[in-house]
This record gives structure tokens, C-alpha cells and sequence, in this order.
């Protein structure tokens, strides 16, 4: 869900944040809850229908024989573009953070999905996540009468009255990577990025054999008024909860250096802490390098966190993390591409749909090969590469 980007989308000054008490327990997010469920009810129909199209259109671009081959004898993919004549359509896409690393994923994508269906787009929003300057961007992209617009929701609703113009100009809007509450009253027309909700349940849930009723897990937040931190914190929260585990929500900030200083203060006066866990990168870092500079790992004190930032990635090849889950950002800018062309082309016949981008789970084990390769698909370079798909798929 909107997300809220990353290292994303949660950034607010220091002399901004929200204080949270040192150590209190969380109450679950309703509003999360009534997100997930609506996005579910929404599209309960409407994915059925795409199937078909989905099916359709990769048959098209390679053929259903060439997938069925074995690797040793497969052709090259077709190149034909199987859609009749068409404007070259346009789109823009609105971010928060737009020279934030955590989007070079994000723009590999949308320059992908752009590159195979004869579009184009720009990028545009605040580099500083001012929503004011992503608004005029917006606007822009409204005065410019582009095809289709895609914008990190990461305001309540500050995007509101612009959603409308927009639509009401016939132009579609879908929200990536970050999304408003399900009472915010905006309305894009479909969400593409990570279920923040479901995202911090997964993450507690791995936390569970690791933990017994009454046992102290420590979250900490960078920014909390963040929607996706405080999404992935509810999400946590409603899994401890039935589980009796005790979680304190710990104010910490947005950088990493000011994370891991908070990080130590707090666990030096809660020492009894089983397992700590940050709902963004650059905190999730600085819990890594907590439990390394105090030898926390062997006294049985584990961490978690979310995206694969460099720093996080190095710390769970280290030991210091025992795992992270990735948001697959690529998707993030793909599949908002790929969503209004498929609207503009079938003249609105097909509207866009919900995504949840996931939580794929990066541990020790497979931390490698986010590591050692250097691709677009996770951002650690801007050149695309092609690799051979595992010979078997382990269920997470």
C-alpha cells in the first residue's frame, strides 16, 4: 500500500516527529483493516476479468509454446507489438521522494513497461516530500492533458481535489507506492505497491517461533506519522496481540545514524527485549548495527526489517538482521505504466486494479543474490540483465 515509499516514503524532519511513549502497547489500525477489505471487495470481480486479457497479451508477445519449452531449446521472445495502430500515449508519474535510491527500481520499471508499449512518461513530484510541490506536479500533468497519471498518495488528503480534476478531465489516476485511508474520500482508480497491513502481520508472524507469550518485541519508527509505518505497525501489532507478546512502538528518526542512538538508549533500559524491528529501512539499518556493536545476537536478541537497502542487505549477510521483506519496487513502476495503457487502448473497458507488490522474504540464505548482482531489477544498477529462474521454488 502506499505505501508510504523508501527508504522511502517516511520522511519528516526530526523537530516534526510524533513522540511515542518509550513503551506501550499498540492498538490495531481499523482503518488498515477497512483498507484491505475494501481493496478485496473492490476487486473481487474485476481480477477475474483481467485473466483472460493477461493470458492473451503474453501469448502475444512470445507464444504459449515457447513457454511451455525447456530452457535448453527456447527461441528468443517476439518483439511484435500485438496492438493495432495507436497514439503514442503519454503519462506522468508524481513522487514524494524522486531522487531517492529506493526509486531507481521503481523508474526501471515504468522505463520498461514504456519501452514495450510505445509510451512515454515523466517524473516529477519533490525530491524533499513536500506535498505542496507534488501537488503543482499534478497540476501540471492535468494542464499537459496527459493520458494517465500515477501518484505516491502520501497525504490523506492533499490530493483530493486534483484526483478530481483530473478524472473529471477524463484522465486516469492510480496511486503507487503509497495510498490514502479508506475514509480520505480520494479517489484513484486502483492502488500498485506493497499491503502495508499485511506486510507488518508477515513480519510478526515470522517473528513468532522466535517468541513466547508475555515476551518484549521493540518496533521502531522513523517517522511515525507516516501511513505506511503506522500501516506495517498495525498490521504487527494485531499478530502480538493474539499472541501475547508485549510491543513497545519506539520513536527513533528518519536517519540512520539518529536510529541506532535511540535504538541503544532504548534497549539499554529494556534489556529483557526478545526481538526488535523497524517499519523502514534506515531504522531497520541502524537496529542491525545496534545488535552487532552490543553483541545482541548472542544473547538471543533478534531484528527484522523492511526493504533491501544496501545497509539492511549488509546486515543480514552479516547475522546482525534475521531477515527483511522486499517490496519488489520494480513492480511499482511497471504495473502503473502498464495499467493506464491497457485503459487508454481499450477506450476505459479495462480500468485499473489493485496490486499488492507483496513481502517477499530475504534472509540470510538468498540475501546473496540481492548482493552480488548488479541489475535494474532491485536497483543496484541501471542496466537490465537477464537470469536463469531458480530449478525449484521454495514456498516462503
Amino acid at each position: 500500500m502506499p505505501g508510504i515509499c523508501i527508504s522511502r516514503p517516511e520522511f519528516l524532519s526530526e523537530e516534526n516527529e510524533v513522540k511515542m511513549a518509550r513503551s506501550e502497547h499498540c492498538e490495531i489500525d481499523a482503518e488498515a483493516r477497512e483498507l484491505s477489505r475494501r481493496r478485496f471487495l473492490r476487486n473481487a470481480g474485476i481480477g477475474a476479468a483481467a485473466v483472460p486479457f493477461i493470458s492473451a497479451f503474453a501469448e502475444a508477445l512470445g507464444g504459449a509454446d515457447v513457454a511451455a519449452q525447456e530452457p535448453p531449446s527456447r527461441r528468443p521472445a517476439s518483439s511484435k507489438d500485438p496492438w493495432p495502430k495507436r497514439p503514442a500515449y503519454r503519462f506522468a508519474m508524481v513522487c514524494h521522494q524522486t531522487a531517492d535510491p529506493f526509486f531507481v527500481p521503481v523508474r526501471a520499471g515504468a522505463n520498461d513497461a514504456c519501452a514495450l508499449l510505445g509510451a512515454t512518461y515523466t517524473w516529477d513530484g519533490s525530491a524533499t516530500g513536500r506535498t505542496t510541490e507534488m501537488v503543482d506536479a499534478f497540476d501540471d500533468a492535468i494542464d499537459d492533458r496527459v493520458d494517465g497519471i500515477a501518484c505516491c498518495v502520501v497525504d490523506p488528503t492533499a490530493f483530493n481535489t486534483v484526483t478530481d480534476q483530473a478524472l473529471a478531465a477524463g484522465i486516469p489516476v492510480v496511486a503507487f507506492n503509497a495510498e490514502a485511508p479508506a475514509t480520505s474520500g480520494n479517489h484513484a482508480m486502483s492502488y500498485i505497491g506493497q499491503d502495508v497491513y499485511a506486510a507488518g502481520a508477515a513480519l510478526a508472524e515470522r517473528m513468532l517461533p522466535h517468541l513466547k507469550k508475555g515476551d518484549l518485541v521493540g518496533g521502531m519508527m522513523g517517522a511515525p506519522a507516516s501511513a505506511i509505518e503506522q500501516g506495517r505497525m498495525s498490521g504487527a501489532a494485531s499478530v502480538f496481540s493474539s499472541a501475547g507478546a508485549h510491543l513497545a512502538q519506539v520513536a527513533v528518526g528518519t536517519t540512520q545514524g539518529t536510529a541506532a542512538t535511540r535504538t541503544e538508549a532504548w534497549y539499554k533500559e529494556h534489556q529483557d527485549v526478545k526481538f526488535m524491528f523497524a517499519t523502514a529501512a534506515s531504522s531497520g539499518a541502524a537496529v542491525g548495527s545496534v545488535i552487532q556493536n552490543l553483541g545482541l545476537a548472542k544473547k538471543g536478541v533478534g531484528g527484522a526489517a523492511f526493504d533491501v537497502s544496501g545497509p539492511v542487505l549488509q546486515e543480514i549477510s552479516k547475522g546482525n538482521l534475521v531477515f527483511t521483506l522486499d517490496q519488489q519496487a520494480y513492480l511499482q513502476g511497471f504495473l502503473p505504466i502498464f495499467e493506464l495503457f491497457v485503459y487508454a487502448i481499450t477506450g476505459g473497458l479495462i480500468i485499473p486494479v489493485d496490486v499488492d507488490t507483496g513481502h517477499k522474504l530475504v534472509t540470510k540464505e538468498n540475501v546473496g543474490d540481492y548482493l552480488s548482482r548488479r541489475d535494474s531489477w532491485e536497483g543496484s544498477s541501471t542496466v537490465p540483465v537477464v537470469f536463469t529462474p531458480p530449478r525449484k521454488i521454495t514456498v516462503q
